[in-house]
């Protein structure tokens, strides 16, 4: 059964340094991206600043489920690279998406360098047409929402309307969120991005 625990989950850090030292900041986030690149489940990470000449940092990485990045954050090679930037690097706000959260939409600062595993530094793709993302979320409720429906006539008949729409939105939600539309989206994400179909011969 897939739960939150097995979805990538994306970790967004705020960081704070001197403008002045901008090139030891940009040195010590490459430091940590070679650490974590040696951990399973790393999917890669990118920063980027607020504005030109600006000391406001945020830095992004993801990983393939709560457990390998609870690895990675417990680690002593992570506990070494943080105090190494002790008086130089403040950390001021940290957030974690999982679930439904930021899967259709990349960090939108186009400065943004984005560090695939086994790569160098790449921009990030661009969110696919609105269009695509509202068939992609059709796809996904329409034979769940109609296979509930379905049930619910047959074995909830009785019951007043809102309360089997009540039951319908409580199971959907949560299978829609953690199980139907993750499965989905990666499976569409050649399409979402305008990619080749991966069953088509490379050229």
């Amino acid at each position: 059964m897939t739960t939150i625990h097995a979805l990538p989950v994306t970790v967004a850090v705020a960081r704070r340094t001197d403008p002045a030292r901008t090139s030891e900041m940009v040195a010590w986030m490459r430091a940590g991206t070679a650490l974590a690149e040696a951990f399973p489940g790393f999917l890669g990470s990118g920063w980027v600043r607020s504005a030109p000449g600006s000391g406001e940092w945020h830095v992004l990485y993801r990983f393939a489920d709560q457990e390998t990045l609870r690895r990675w954050e417990e680690s002593p090679q992570r506990h070494w690279w943080l105090s190494s930037a002790q008086g130089i690097v403040e950390h001021t706000r940290i957030e974690r998406r999982t679930g439904i959260e930021g899967w259709f939409d990349p960090p939108r600062e186009p400065a943004v360098a984005t560090v695939p595993v086994g790569g160098g530094p790449t921009l990030p793709q661009p969110s696919p047409p609105r269009w695509k993302q509202a068939v992609t979320i059709w796809l996904a409720f329409f034979p769940l929402s109609l296979t509930a429906t379905l049930l619910t006539s047959r074995y909830l008949a009785d019951l007043p309307l809102a309360a089997r729409v009540l039951m319908m939105t409580l199971t959907l939600t949560p299978l829609m969120t953690y199980l139907v539309l993750p499965r989905i989206t990666r499976a569409l994400h050649w399409w979402l991005h305008g990619q080749p179909a991966p069953w088509r011969p490379a050229r």
